[in-house]
């Protein structure tokens, strides 16, 4: 009786386990049924693999890609804040990635202290104005050298105007901005904020070299607010009425003519124009050229050297408009003149990128040092890398530009 009970327990046991795997229970151990595998084995969406992080080429190029869009002669909407992306994208690179940077020398190149400027920018102008209009320049030094202190002297020879500063460069307004935080106003931005400021008499003092192209593109502007500003008078620019030939020269281009060699001759040591050329040094001044009808103005100032008896003088263009003011004719005519030692110095109201770049650059083929070096036929060629602005005959002939302009503007 006994191993009977036995046997029939055991009987139940099975049966219990024959039920258990009837049913499909699964073990604790194994994976669920409805949390299997899929067959594809895609890898769940939180175990996704880190993203690829760009290269420090790819990096380089965005910041130039950012730099292009700001190096425009249009402002926008846009422009404040593709500036100050440009810059901040530049401040992440590592000095590695920034030598990758093709324009590396937009940001990284040190042109001086901006705390040194004064935009002139500033509202509360009052009823009189002068608003001194330039090219502009993103070499800091030189801004401050040869446009600030034109600006200095027109506001301390004028106590009771307010002078204010305008480029018409946006370019370099936008380079300004995006690298030192420095603000400028454009021409309209100038205009805008004399009319906001209720100025009814308007003196416009361009610091442009001639009537060329800027000069017009000013005047034009100007013309927009005639009726928005009582009175808007424009005053000469540097070198006065342009005329008709090479042969026109005035009083503007025999002041600046006399000026700019005496300070080339002193700033090369010698005493005098005539010193120079009798220890055979050619003085040889770079202007930038232009297709305007205004280039023969490069022609005048030739000529005007030569009325004043100064043999060894030379002007010369950029551009090389008008023809013989070109580079290699220019060395042509020193060197065939028997000039052995040549001092470079730029015809131009600011020393900046023309003046630094493509007149002094030793390690621009294209340059004018490394042409007259690369010719053979000269024994030493110097540079002095300074403008016409901070030459104080210049600035006064700004100033008797100015003062006439204030004097059609009241009468």
């Amino acid at each position: 009786m006994k191993n009977a009970k036995i046997i029939l327990s055991l009987v139940v046991v099975l049966a219990m386990l024959l039920s258990f795997a009837a049913c499909g229970t699964t073990p604790a151990n194994n994976t669920p049924a409805n949390n299997t595998t899929p067959a594809n084995n895609t890898t769940p969406a939180n175990n996704t693999e880190p993203a690829k992080q760009p290269t420090d080429e790819e990096l380089a190029k965005q910041v130039d890609e950012l730099i292009a869009a700001i190096q425009v002669q249009e402002r926008t909407d846009k422009t404040d804040e593709q500036c100050a992306a440009a810059k901040a994208a530049w401040d992440k690179l590592t000095d590695k990635q920034k030598e990758l940077v093709e324009e590396a020398d937009y940001f990284g190149r040190d042109t001086g202290d901006t705390k040194k400027d004064d935009p002139r920018n500033a509202d509360n102008i009052g009823e009189k104005e002068i608003l001194v209009v330039s090219f502009g320049t993103s070499f800091n030094d030189s801004r401050v050298a040869d446009i600030k202190s034109v600006e200095d002297a027109i506001a301390k020879a004028n106590p009771d105007w307010a002078v204010r500063r305008a480029f018409t460069a946006q370019i370099i307004i936008n380079h300004i901005q995006a690298r030192d935080g420095e603000k400028i106003d454009n021409m309209d931005q100038a205009l805008e904020r004399a009319v906001k400021n209720n100025v009814k008499t308007l003196v416009i003092q361009p610091t442009h070299l001639m009537h060329g192209a800027e000069y017009d593109e000013l005047a034009e502007a100007a013309k927009k607010y005639e009726g928005k500003i009582a009175k808007i008078v424009i005053a000469e620019p540097l070198l006065g009425e342009v005329g008709s030939d090479a042969t026109v020269i005035n009083e503007d281009k025999a002041a600046v003519a006399k000026a700019l060699a005496a300070t080339a001759a002193s700033a090369a040591k010698f005493d005098s124009v005539d010193a120079a050329d009798k220890a055979g040094t050619a003085l040889v001044f770079m202007g930038h050229g232009t297709a305007h009808t205004a280039k023969v103005t490069y022609s005048q100032m030739q000529t005007q050297m030569e009325k004043l008896g100064y043999k060894n003088v030379f002007v010369g263009t950029v551009e090389g408009e008008p023809e013989e003011t070109a580079l290699e004719n220019v060395i042509a005519k020193v060197a065939d003149a028997g000039y052995k030692n040549v001092v470079l110095r730029p015809m131009m109201v600011v020393a900046g990128d023309h003046a630094n770049n493509d007149m002094a650059d030793p390690e621009d083929p294209e340059s004018w040092f490394s042409g007259f070096t690369a010719s053979k036929k000269f024994e030493k060629v110097d540079c002095q890398i300074e403008g016409l602005g901070r030459i104080a005959e210049v600035q006064d002939l700004y100033l008797a530009h100015t003062a006439a302009a204030i004097k059609e503007a009241t009468k």
